[in-house]
């Protein structure tokens, strides 16, 4: 599908210099001299480049739909990460380098969606939270619940987050996989 240059979004996949991109960062532009742009931060979907381009209105790009299906994560082994399609139990395999930082969050049997286009896997995505153990923290100090400062923790995965001061050591917590931020104590 053609969308006009200008209409190019953090998240749109788009076709361009014979490849598959993602557009990271968006920024209009008016200066001073000539017509308006939007500058787009674009990262490679295929090998991680970056690349920074200028749109402007009038040009056209190719929006591409990345078809999802959902997976089960299996296990892992050499770099290369197995999931098991939940209608067909068909298993595919993905290397760490298309998943990124997102593995430190892949658990045993964790249910995630694979992007893939024309038949070839892309990457993933997690769930928006995720529940996890903290395995290391400052203990908790009486009276200090009332403050509104955060502490360090070390959860399960190795993951660094600033929780609450009443979080201790064994507490389980849930943490947005999109951020790498502390949401809430788990229930």
């Amino acid at each position: 599908m053609k969308i006009d240059g200008n209409n190019i979004r953090p998240g749109n996949v788009i076709e361009h210099q014979d490849g598959l991109w993602v557009a990271v960062k968006t920024q209009h532009t008016q200066p001073g001299k000539g017509g308006a742009y939007l500058q787009v931060e674009l990262k490679n979907l295929r090998d991680g480049r970056k690349l920074n381009e200028r749109f402007r209105s009038s040009e056209k790009v190719e929006q591409v739909r990345l078809e999802q299906k959902d997976y089960t994560f299996l296990f892992e082994a050499d770099g290369m990460y197995t999931f098991m399609d939940v209608e067909t139990y068909d298993q595919i395999e993905i290397e760490a380098a298309l998943i990124g930082d997102k593995t430190v969050y892949l658990q045993d049997g964790m249910a995630v969606t694979v992007e893939s286009y024309e038949g070839s896997s892309l990457g993933i995505k997690l769930p928006q939270t995720v529940e996890l153990e903290v395995t290391e923290t400052e203990p908790v100090v009486k009276g200090q619940t009332a403050a509104k400062s955060n502490k360090p923790a070390i959860l399960e995965n190795g993951l660094r987050v600033m929780v609450p001061p009443f979080i201790g050591q064994g507490d389980r917590v849930v943490v947005n996989t999109e951020d790498n931020s502390y949401s809430e104590r788990a229930k």
